[in-house]
């Protein structure tokens, strides 16, 4: 059935790009659409490719926002970016669910890994994203984005990549946590320091922001992974589903809101953001080698400096009421490191770390 599926999803795409080399873009969109949707669907009978399926998801839910952008603006009088906020906390209450205080006590386990891979963090993708915003030539507002998901914390995703690419999971839960809570008092300096010639900032709004999109739901989540983790069964694996709903949804509202200014600059802005993206990875495992950190921990280096909250920077980009512009990049930055993620998952999970290879060879050695 799954074969039949991607068959499907192939004469879809035939049919989108014969009508968009016709000059029928309008009418490509529905194949479009249906061609993501069916690729999705189709991933799901492969184990290999089943991890993708919510990343095409993304990429059809955006199409669709950009075919159809009337339709995520608003309803009525009602309008849908109110509720970005709103799923933000939802979903930073579901991180705080999936997390313990015993996350925190890795920072006493592993300072070393925990301060490099912060510190790390917080100076190589700021610097990377200023530096691109600085020779982009985009307007001042959308380049700011490009330093905003810069300066954000490190994103769940990037637990779930650490684990697939055989990193030190604990480390890398440790330090998404550690970020994560420093993000009210770190990212307002850092876009003040660097955002502040393209766009005005408020420091002190932006931190008092943050804190209510990542503090308190966080600790609420904390409280209830101590307290009633497991009695709400329902709930725990409810999360995991709102959260990628959530993220999902905001995508595709920001991508409406934005969407003239997505025509006009989009392909410029992915290919910004996928070098903001793969510099990330590149000089985040390179930073963990200049400390003479082992395999595993570098491999984590490079997956929590490269991948970021992009709903969380989406959600500062709305309180700043620049959703349409600043929330540009963040908004494109999310579902590419889904991807890029899961590739460099996937190639590092077929090769065991350096020390681990070297040690089943010592033992073979010494067996023979």
């Amino acid at each position: 059935m799954y074969k039949l599926i991607l068959g499907l999803a192939g004469v879809c795409l035939l049919v989108a790009l014969a009508l968009m080399v016709s000059g029928n873009l309008p009418m490509a969109g529905p194949f479009l659409i249906a061609f993501f949707l069916s690729v999705a669907i189709g991933f799901r009978g492969y184990p290999n490719l089943k991890g993708f399926s919510y990343t095409v998801v993304i990429f059809a839910a955006v199409t669709t926002a950009l075919y159809y952008p009337q339709y995520f603006v608003s309803a009525g009088d009602f309008k849908f970016s109110t509720l970005i906020t709103p799923l933000i906390q939802l979903i930073m209450f579901g991180m705080g669910t999936s997390m313990s205080f015993d996350d925190f006590v890795g920072v006493i386990r592993m300072p070393k890994g925990v301060l490099i891979g912060v510190v790390s963090h917080f100076i190589i993708m700021p610097s990377i994203g200023y530096f691109l915003a600085s020779i982009s030539g985009l307007p001042p507002e959308i380049a700011a984005g490009i330093i905003l998901i810069g300066c954000s914390p490190n994103g769940m995703a990037s637990n779930v990549i650490s684990y697939l690419a055989k990193a030190n999971l604990a480390l890398s839960i440790t330090i998404t946590a550690v970020s994560t809570m420093m993000a009210p008092f770190i990212t307002p300096v850092l876009m003040k320091l660097l955002a502040g010639a393209f766009v005005e900032i408020d420091t002190v709004d932006m931190m008092i922001d943050i804190a209510k999109m990542v503090i308190i739901p966080i600790g609420a989540g904390l409280l209830f992974n101590k307290f009633l983790s497991g009695r709400a069964a329902w709930l725990d694996n409810l999360m995991p589903f709102v959260s990628m709903f959530g993220i999902a949804f905001i995508i595709v509202i920001i991508t409406a809101a934005g969407r003239d200014s997505l025509l006009t600059i989009g392909p410029l802005l992915l290919g910004l953001v996928l070098i903001h993206n793969l510099s990330g990875y590149f000089l985040g495992y390179w930073s963990g080698r200049l400390f003479g950190m082992n395999e595993r921990d570098c491999r984590t280096m490079a997956i929590e400096v490269g991948m970021q909250n992009g709903g969380l920077a989406s959600g500062i980009a709305k309180e700043m009421g620049k959703m349409a512009t600043v929330g540009l990049a963040p908004a494109i930055f999310g579902p590419l490191m889904n991807i890029t993620g899961s590739i460099l998952a996937s190639w590092w999970h077929s090769r065991m770390p350096k020390e681990e290879r070297e040690a089943v060879q010592e033992m073979e050695y010494r067996r023979h």
